[in-house]
């Protein structure tokens, strides 16, 4: 019976090998060892030094039972006088920067009122006649129109120079002929009127033009000053007995005073110089004024505002229309 209890379709070399008894001696004795060794004792060793207890010393100093400190609360009093002073230093803080404020306004105020002092013509303190106008090219002139702006300045110098030499040319003039007295008096005449004239009148709107970007001064300053030119050619010219020792002038008294001629002539070189010098800044100028974007409507826009904020045209306007209602 053995025999049919065996497996026929068993490979009679097939030995397990984990029944080989080398094999199942080392596996026990692994075993054993693995059941010997505990890692937890082994690592709370190293990770856990053994600690010493200290035993407990008792205090010296008996013990005393503990003892409640009663809570102090501030009094009504106390407290009403803590806020009275916090609001004694608030107040006192507030009117402090109140006066500040106040100091503040009154220098502003003191500012707006005369931001800028007039420096022209420059006068010494003095001087009981006061400067009359505020000049500051770099601070009212853009920087793209300083350059022209001192040119017309300068210019104006030229022309009031020119007119002084003119009134000295004159005055060398009648000394040679007595017949030339009128000759002198209206250079002395020319001199008084057209320096301040034009200083006022071209100079000052061309000024305010550059300043403020202004059309209507860009249009008043390019009729005057068209007509200053054409007073500049008219005095080059030297018509005799119209007060201007220009070219004519000057080539009629060469040969009776070779001397009074010369000079003369040099007045009459000034006022062609100031003539040139004046169609070309007028062209610069003109060139200047296309590139602003001013045009003769904006000119009119800006006469009819200033002329409507005028006082003296309010003032003018509404005393006739008093008189026109009293008169109905």
């Amino acid at each position: 019976m053995s025999g049919f209890e065996a497996n026929p379709f068993a490979d009679p070399m097939d030995v397990n090998p984990f029944q080989d008894p080398s094999v199942t001696q080392l596996t026990n004795a692994n075993q054993n060892n693995l059941e010997e060794f505990n890692p937890f004792t082994e690592s709370s060793r190293l990770t856990n030094p053994p600690r010493t207890t200290m035993p407990a010393t008792e205090p010296t100093t008996p013990s005393q039972p503990a003892v409640l400190q009663p809570s102090v609360e501030p009094s009504p009093k106390s407290v009403a006088t803590a806020a009275q002073a916090g609001l004694l230093q608030q107040q006192e803080e507030l009117e402090r920067k109140a006066a500040e404020l106040d100091r503040r306004e009154r220098e502003m105020q003191n500012i707006s009122i005369n931001p800028r002092q007039n420096n022209w013509p420059p006068l010494p303190a003095r001087c009981p006649v006061k400067p009359c106008f505020y000049q500051d090219f770099s601070a009212d002139i853009p920087a793209d129109y300083q350059q022209t702006c001192k040119m017309l300045y300068y210019l104006w110098m030229l022309h009031a120079v020119t007119h002084l030499l003119n009134l000295l040319a004159c005055l060398a003039w009648f000394t040679v002929d007595s017949n030339r007295g009128v000759d002198f008096g209206l250079s002395i005449l020319w001199f008084l009127l057209f320096t301040p004239c034009a200083f006022v009148c071209w100079y000052r709107p061309i000024y305010k033009a550059f300043r403020s970007d202004s059309s209507f001064n860009f249009f008043f300053f390019f009729f005057i000053f068209f007509c200053q030119i054409v007073i500049f050619i008219i005095q080059a010219v030297g018509i005799p007995g119209w007060g201007d020792s220009g070219w004519i002038a000057a080539l009629s008294i060469l040969k009776p005073s070779l001397a009074v001629g010369v000079i003369m002539m040099v007045v009459a070189g000034f006022f062609t110089l100031c003539s040139v010098l004046s169609l070309i800044l007028l062209k610069k100028v003109h060139s200047l004024y296309r590139r602003t974007g001013a045009s003769f409507q904006r000119a009119q826009e800006e006469f009819s505002q200033g002329v409507m904020s005028n006082r003296n045209v309010q003032n003018a306007a509404a005393s006739a229309a008093r008189s026109a209602f009293q008169g109905n």
